[in-house]
């Protein structure tokens, strides 16, 4: 509290000039002048001399009530950012495609939750255009994005990897005579796609079939571009759309393939066969995007931490 506000509590706690200078360590003079001097300011007396021990006048109660006042209010503070501290309250508003929603956050939202029932979650979900305009505006603490073009102006944390995956119809001629190279779900779950002794596909093996893909502005599709570019090809596409966890589901019913990521197929039950890519760019590195400013929230540095150690 302001320092004159301690002094007309002391005398009001000790109902006396002589004991609160003491308690205060000043002399009882300057301490009789300093409340003079508010009265004179405010140009009422604060206390009944008369009484002993000194009594509040009207004007006094006002402004004792008006100090209680303070000292809750500084005291709530102080307890909201010890709950902060110790991540008993607090409040994150994270956005993601529906990808990062459905398939990455869900399973460790719920631990983090779990560990810091104080801190409320709140899961945006909208294009990655939209989510970096709205991480731009202060609307989000943080987002996710393995988009260069992206990152430029946000303070980022690398997250975690993924890799895309081709995926074709089970029933589609190609996997008989690329049988040696075809992966299954269980492949992918135990990583063996990620092993160098793992054989790769050139899209250029695959020429001939017809592709669901994503549509332009989405990461995936300019990244598929860029591999039939390397592939010397231009693909038959017969659909597009704008969520890969749709384009991953047609495909199940569509003599066709896709890109898919690896952390979709783990424990997929999709009748489809899987092929490692041998392009550098079907290894994809997301980061945690933050605005850029001089304070990180504690919550949302705390969920940082947690989401790199589990993920």
């Amino acid at each position: 509290m302001q320092q004159e506000f301690r002094y007309v509590y002391q005398v009001y706690k000790e109902g006396s000039i002589s004991k609160a200078a003491k308690t205060l360590y000043i002399t009882q003079p300057a301490l009789s002048i300093a409340i003079q001097k508010i009265e004179e300011s405010i140009g009422l007396p604060l206390f009944d001399r008369s009484r002993h021990p000194l009594e509040l006048t009207p004007a006094g109660q006002i402004y004792i009530d008006a100090i209680e006042k303070v000292k809750n209010i500084d005291k709530e503070l102080e307890q909201q950012i010890q709950d902060i501290k110790n991540l008993s309250s607090g409040h994150i508003c994270m956005g993601g495609s529906h990808y990062l929603n459905a398939y990455i956050l869900p399973e460790i939202l719920a631990q983090f939750s779990k560990k810091n029932p104080g801190i409320e979650l709140e899961l945006v979900e909208h294009s990655a255009a939209t989510l970096s305009a709205m991480l731009s505006a202060h609307e989000l603490d943080l987002t996710f994005s393995c988009n260069e073009e992206f990152m430029e102006d946000f303070e980022k944390f690398p997250a975690f990897t993924d890799y895309i995956l081709l995926a074709v119809q089970e029933d589609q001629e190609i996997n008989k005579a690329m049988e040696k190279f075809a992966l299954t779900p269980e492949d992918i779950s135990n990583g063996s796609h990620l092993l160098e002794t793992c054989p790769s596909v050139s899209l250029e093996q695959f020429r001939e079939m017809e592709y669901i893909l994503l549509s332009e502005g989405n990461n995936l599709h300019e990244r598929s571009m860029r591999m039939f570019h390397e592939a010397g090809y231009e693909p038959d596409v017969i659909m597009e759309n704008a969520q890969l966890v749709t384009a991953y589901h047609l495909t199940e019913h569509f003599p066709a393939a896709t890109f898919v990521s690896d952390r979709l197929v783990r424990n997929s039950q999709a009748r489809l066969k899987y092929y490692k890519l041998n392009y550098e760019c079907a290894e994809r590195e997301f980061y945690i995007l933050l605005p850029k400013q001089n304070y990180i929230p504690v919550a949302v540095k705390a969920f940082i931490d947690y989401f790199r150690e589990n993920i």
